[in-house]
């Protein structure tokens, strides 16, 4: 009889604590949504933005991706996020030195590609950002990107019947706010994960190099990797290289946040993933090709103050190693993220 008590108690108290972690779990996603997992490559370090204070769903995701391409978010209806960051070009502004913006304006700078940015500890060219939440507000206020403000946004949003109810399933108010906005976006962009190129693979040893390519990645490890180091292919870190000043933007690049001398005509460095794809060059897009950019730290680097030391007299490079190393940024491409569907508009 007490062996028979004592099994029935431990079956009401197997039941009430698997009730407390269910419990609990409810708690913890009162709105039942499909959490997502934080993609890591192979070979990747640990990500700065871990989505600890916006949890990864797959309902905010869906919620930011349909946010990034709405040209509501812009004061004339037009310009919606993806209009600047294009798929084709890795979410970069598809062959254009600068990006358009609201009423026939040009931004001051060539937008970046987004990709793998929960590893960034700064974002935009100056590093005016440091945190992945909180970037978005920039362009959707800058005068020269979407021209508008939240309030006129909420304003719009509130009024689409599948906003307020993809709001409320996902942050549980249907009464918009820009946090919700920006925590979306974020959500949206921070999962955006490129690692599947050409040399992705040759690294793992499913694919090989041509001798030409082999050459060019033993130069870009002699002469690039320090401020491109794999496998991100930046440091995350702010270079002078030399590039003169465009005297129409006077851009001086991290100054602008800082005002430290010391961090005059220093942009971000931009990862060489998918480099290829991703045309026009360096901040304000003045080169057109890779082999222009190569031209440059070959033969176009300007002494200055804060010129990073490493560049003093460019890089001595032949025809025939210019050649190579282009040939191995090819392998960085990846091709399976720019037809990502995950990513499209939908």
């Amino acid at each position: 009889m007490k062996s028979v008590l004592v099994i029935l108690l431990i079956a009401l108290a197997t039941v009430s604590f698997t009730y407390g972690l269910e419990s609990c779990r409810k708690n913890e996603n009162p709105n039942n949504l499909t959490l997502l997992h934080q993609v890591i490559p192979e070979g990747f370090p640990a990500p700065v933005y871990r989505f600890a204070d916006n949890p990864l769903t797959q309902e905010g995701f869906e919620l930011g991706r349909k946010l990034f391409y709405d040209g509501r978010l812009s004061v004339d209806g037009v310009h919606s996020c993806a209009s600047c960051h294009q798929q084709i070009a890795a979410f970069g502004t598809f062959e254009h030195d600068r990006s358009h913006g609201v009423h026939s304006t040009h931004t001051l700078r060539n937008a970046p590609p987004l990709f793998n940015l929960a590893w960034q500890t700064h974002l935009h060219w100056d590093g005016q950002f440091n945190d992945l939440y909180h970037e978005s507000s920039q362009p959707i206020n800058g005068d020269h990107e979407m021209g508008e403000t939240f309030h006129s946004v909420i304003d719009k949003l509130q009024q689409d019947p599948a906003y307020r109810k993809m709001f409320r399933k996902v942050l549980r108010s249907e009464f918009i706010s820009p946090e919700n906005i920006m925590a979306a976006l974020a959500q949206f962009t921070g999962f955006m994960t490129s690692a599947n190129s050409r040399y992705d693979l040759f690294k793992k040893g499913q694919a090989t190099y041509t001798v030409e390519e082999q050459h060019g990645y033993t130069l870009y490890q002699a002469h690039c990797a320090t401020c491109h180091p794999e496998p991100m292919f930046t440091d995350y870190k702010f270079h002078n290289i030399g590039l003169p000043v465009d005297p129409f933007l006077n851009d001086y690049g991290r100054f602008r946040v800082t005002s430290n001398p010391a961090d005059s005509l220093k942009f971000r460095t931009p990862t060489l993933r998918s480099v290829y794809i991703t045309s026009n060059y360096m901040h304000d897009g003045r080169f057109n090709t890779l082999a222009q950019c190569l031209n440059h730290y070959r033969t176009g680097v300007q002494p200055g103050p804060t010129l990073d030391p490493l560049l003093t007299g460019g890089i001595p490079l032949t025809n025939t190693e210019a050649n190579d190393l282009g040939l191995f940024l090819r392998t960085l491409t990846d091709s399976s993220f720019i037809h990502d569907s995950r990513y499209s508009d939908q």
